[in-house]
């Protein structure tokens, strides 16, 4: 069939191609099939270029920008946190960040100037914050128009060839990347005729494989997937963080890990969780939700369906309303211990379980439960934004081996139930709850074991309200000490760091040789024949050590807030665990 259409000049085509190409010697006449025509402004061309659009939703994370993205690696800081982003993976740790704290204000500042890639491809170098509001002023939000389809993907190289006017071969085209696929059909006008080698092949977003062997077939598979996926346009990162769930794989977890927790419960912007410390629910495959609490047990139903992001989950329990609801499977976690988290609009409720059974399970809280339930206990140290100990002076502790714990003052006795799982930010935490009175219900928590011994227990909390950091001391000597002689423990004799491990790496030898002297005045110096000069400081009245030695390498390194972990005569313990990857570093001191 004859084809009678004009060909622009070649090299004004070539010159806005930057792509291969390769020019036949001798011209070859070739009736090129109607259906395999590439014709400009045609439903083809349009949603071909449209495929191939750059995509500007992958870090809205970053510029809450859907017709751009910024070029990587570009600084930013989170929660005043600087991270370098150098990939897309980077994404994730900057929203590991922001749902750290579900009631804190999250938020991000992008260093200057970044260059940035517009849908054409284009890049453009902003040099403040003012250019960079303009810009997006207009390309943010869910209505915001946006071309591009991301729900199928070219596979690459795709071979077009250019024809004139006689239908004689002029050049053959070899297209690699989408970048080039845009340029390609961008620069197509009514006068070319362009002939795509097919059959070609496109990968949809769920992993599909599809063969397509000419336009009209393009055109159909294309219309079919392009509004088949979330394309996050809408800046919500947290929806898709449950891709590849299933109903199957949540009724497995559900069923084959016991002893779940409330981790966290919020409903109408009030956080409840503390009010089921020390509760235990066990889900069954038949639908059923046993749950065991010192106070007694109770039932209540549970059923899942749907799949992906999707996934409803119905809770049921008659005697606790606050777990009532059809949720919707936000996210399940499995790293150290397993989460199954669940929200609908702002509420949530979070499931965790260490997944082996009993106790601790897969952590090991044998030296706390010797020595928990040996004796008596006295609360000798207790911060919450302000030294609160005095609030417990006269009460007596006592745990029992079968979860059960009674504190007693001036004769009266109050019942209470204790358990122990994986810690948030340490290996174990220990379960408190002595009720609603005043101030016993200041205990109830999960709190992070810093210090076991037979006679002190440490104990730290990350307060869900406001980020803030609760201690909570026993001793077995009502007067105690305890974290209150950090000062002057440090303040006699010199020092030397007999260990420092960055998240697992030990790097003790970088100071080797040195001497720490803490003076009264807050200075510190570290000294190995040149001296280092820092200061340092303690918090929530010896709980926190506070060291900064500038840029002087290599006690930049210990430039932080640290917790105190144990304290004797001749050493103090610290830990601090890393807001951005959940790293730990220790720092041990010896005195000499």
């Amino acid at each position: 069939m004859k084809i009678i259409q004009n060909l622009l000049a070649v090299s004004i085509l070539f010159a806005m191609l930057t792509f291969t190409s390769c020019r036949t010697e001798e011209v070859e006449i070739i009736e090129a099939p109607q259906e395999e025509v590439l014709v400009a402004n045609s439903p083809a061309a349009i949603l071909m270029k449209n495929i191939a659009t750059n995509d500007g939703s992958a870090d809205n994370i970053i510029d809450n920008s859907n017709c751009f993205n910024i070029l990587l690696p570009v600084t930013v800081f989170v929660n005043g946190l600087e991270i370098i982003v150098d990939s897309e993976d980077d994404f994730n740790t900057i929203e590991a960040i922001f749902d750290e704290f579900e009631d804190d204000n999250d938020d991000l500042q992008i260093q200057f100037p970044i260059v940035i890639v517009a849908a054409d491809y284009t890049q453009i170098t902003i040099n403040n914050l003012a250019e960079f509001t303009a810009l997006s002023a207009n390309c943010n939000g869910p209505n915001v128009s946006d071309d591009d389809i991301e729900c199928l993907d070219f596979q690459y190289p795709i071979i077009a060839s250019i024809f004139n006017a006689n239908n004689e071969l002029l050049d053959t085209i070899t297209i690699q990347t989408d970048e080039q696929m845009y340029n390609f059909i961008d620069t197509i006008n009514v006068n070319d005729i362009i002939n795509i080698q097919f059959p070609i092949t496109v990968t949809t977003f769920d992993g599909l494989t599809i063969t397509v062997n000419d336009f009209n077939e393009l055109v159909s598979t294309i219309n079919d997937y392009a509004d088949a996926c979330d394309e996050d346009d809408d800046n919500d990162y947290n929806d898709d963080d449950c891709n590849d769930c299933t109903d199957n794989q949540l009724t497995n977890i559900l069923t084959q890990c016991t002893d779940w927790t409330v981790d966290k419960l919020e409903r109408n912007d009030i956080d409840l969780e503390d009010n089921f410390t020390g509760y235990t629910f066990n889900f069954t495959a038949n639908g059923t939700i046993n749950i065991t609490s010192v106070g007694g047990n109770y039932t209540g139903t549970w059923a899942a369906s749907g799949s992906g992001n999707n996934i409803s989950v119905t809770v049921t329990v008659p005697d606790f309303t606050d777990l009532n609801n059809t949720w919707i499977l936000h996210e399940i976690e499995q790293d150290g211990e397993t989460k199954v988290d669940l929200r609908l609009g702002d509420d949530r409720l979070r499931f965790e379980s260490d997944c082996t059974g009993t106790g601790g399970g897969n952590v090991d809280d044998t030296a706390l439960t010797n020595a928990l339930t040996m004796g008596d206990w006295y609360i000798t140290y207790y911060f919450d934004d302000a030294d609160e100990t005095a609030n417990y002076n006269g009460y007596v502790f006592n745990f029992a081996s079968d979860g059960n714990a009674t504190t007693t003052i001036s004769g009266t006795a109050t019942p209470g139930f204790w358990t122990t799982s994986a810690g948030d930010q340490t290996a174990l935490e220990l379960n408190l709850n002595f009720g609603t009175s005043v101030p016993l219900d200041e205990l109830a928590e999960d709190w992070d074991v810093l210090e076991v011994t037979n006679d002190i227990i440490r104990l730290k909390d990350i307060s869900g309200g406001n980020g803030s950091n609760d201690y909570l001391t026993f001793e077995r000597n009502p007067s105690g000490g305890g974290p209150n002689n950090l000062s002057i423990v440090l303040g006699s004799g010199n020092w030397v760091v007999s260990s420092y491990t960055d998240d697992g790496v030990d790097e003790t030898a970088d100071y080797n040789g040195y001497q720490l002297n803490f003076d009264s005045n807050g200075t510190v110096i570290a000294d190995n024949g040149t001296p280092i000069n820092g200061t340092w400081t303690t918090q929530s009245s010896g709980s926190v050590l506070i060291l900064d030695f500038g840029t002087s390498m290599p006690f930049d390194e210990l430039n932080d807030d640290w917790d105190v972990v144990s304290i004797t005569s001749t050493q103090v313990k610290v830990q601090d665990v890393s807001g951005g990857n959940g790293g730990t570093d220790i720092l041990i001191l010896d005195k000499l």
